[in-house]
């Protein structure tokens, strides 16, 4: 190794900017691509993976690469954007090798990766793995360490071996720590491109909401493949913690005698919220409807509205609304009285009655309106969310602009990237 040249722990590499000469921005760096060597002879790094803005994986050399420094990559400006696809010969640091158990050579002890660091060779713009960053202990059967989690150590490649075996059950902690600031989205891409084994072991990594919030932003086959493999009452618990209209839509996908299982293992609060939106057609104001919307009686406050509002839980959509009924408050609701708009909840004064503020001259969605209907009112009123009424005027619930839009794309549309041209390209030109 140069004796200058700065260590870099790829850990730090995770979801950094990628910019050409001029300042433009690339991508970020999704993982690190190696290639084992024969005997103890350090992997070279072959280049790194990075996302474009499309959500379209890359393949960036390390030739490409000019400088990395202060929380980003710089690179030559001329990138590949042909889709990245992983060779047998290579490893991917995050997805692959980072939670594995490796054993020191030298006293034969079990340790867990936590970090690899890479150098650059001098005079060359290759770059190698050149240290390990490990914790010493053994998972115990309980999923804990038998040693002090504290116990860390970084020692020379050459000092560990066992990274070219396969492993049945490896953790995925220091994965998803190094991820742990994506949103849902991005971490469900990220889930994606793993392997189906890796794929299930971070799914069973993850905490019941965090799991839930991932699986809504999954193409269908990823979700079946990861509730399918996780233990029934889990999957039960995931299945609650995700939106009733999600959780629908992924169980109207499985096996009859499969989803009802699961529905019997469910909370019966849950349950009935998800059986009563299987009941309508997928492509209707029903089907698409989510059962949680903002409810509010008539004698709560502009104050009262703004703390419901506020909720970190909601999405944009559902929290640019509220909707006023008379009791019961839980849909399907009391009389349904009329919408008041985020907007001029803003405008009153807080200790203003909600029920003198409604919008009851737009028209509610019948829960069997039509996609194309659906979307054509919320094209025509410029809506994001819209209010869905029974034919005895109580809200059953509430349709999103998400929802719509979700419907209305292709079917794989969470696996297409918007299109960009093939080949080499220069960006920021």
């Amino acid at each position: 190794m140069a004796t200058g040249a700065p260590r870099i722990f790829v850990s730090h590499l995770s979801g950094i900017a990628c910019f050409d000469p001029n300042g433009d921005q690339v991508g970020r760096v999704r993982d690190v691509v190696m290639m084992l060597r024969v005997g103890h002879r350090p992997p070279r790094v072959l280049g790194l993976v990075v996302e474009l803005s499309t959500r379209r994986r890359i393949f960036l050399p390390m030739t490409r690469v000019t400088g990395i420094e202060s929380g980003q990559v710089i690179t030559t400006g001329v990138v590949n954007v042909r889709r990245f696809e992983q060779r047998p010969t290579e490893r991917l640091v995050f997805g692959e090798l980072l939670d594995r158990r490796v054993t020191l050579t030298q006293t034969g002890e079990e340790v867990t990766v936590l970090d690899l660091s890479v150098q650059q060779l001098p005079a060359r713009r290759d770059w190698e793995v050149d240290r390990v960053f490990v914790r010493r202990g053994r998972k115990s059967r309980t999923g804990g360490f038998r040693r002090a989690r504290g116990e860390t150590l970084t020692v020379e490649w050459s000092a560990v071996t066992g990274f070219t075996l396969e492993e049945q059950e490896q953790g995925a902690e220091t994965l998803l720590a190094t991820f742990e600031q994506l949103r849902p989205a991005d971490l469900a891409n990220v889930l994606h491109h793993l392997s189906p084994k890796r794929r299930a072991e971070v799914a069973a990594a993850l905490d019941d909401d965090r799991l839930a919030d991932v699986l809504e932003e999954l193409p269908e086959d990823d979700q079946i493949e990861i509730l399918g493999k996780l233990k029934k009452e889990r999957a039960a618990d995931v299945l609650e913690a995700m939106d009733p209209d999600d959780a629908a839509d992924l169980l109207s996908e499985l096996p009859e005698e499969e989803k009802e299982r699961l529905l019997s293992l469910m909370q019966p609060s849950d349950a009935a919220d998800v059986r009563r939106l299987m009941a309508y057609e997928d492509r209707t104001a029903g089907g698409l409807m989510t059962t949680e919307p903002i409810v509010l009686r008539p004698d709560a406050t502009v104050a009262e509205a703004l703390a419901r509002v506020r909720n970190p839980d909601l999405s944009p959509a559902l929290a640019a609304q509220v909707y006023v009924c008379r009791p019961p408050d839980e849909t399907p609701t009391g009389k349904y009285l009329g919408t008041v708009h985020f907007q001029r909840l803003l405008r009153d004064p807080p200790y203003t009655l909600v029920s003198s503020l409604v919008d009851d001259d737009l028209q509610a969605l019948d829960p069997d309106a039509a996609l194309p209907l659906v979307a054509g009112f919320f094209a025509t009123y410029d809506m994001v969310a819209a209010p869905v009424v029974d034919e005895g005027g109580r809200l059953l619930g509430a349709v999103t602009v998400d929802d719509v839009l979700d419907h209305m794309l292709p079917e794989d549309w969470r696996e297409t990237e918007f299109h960009l041209g093939e080949g080499a390209v220069t960006d920021g030109s």
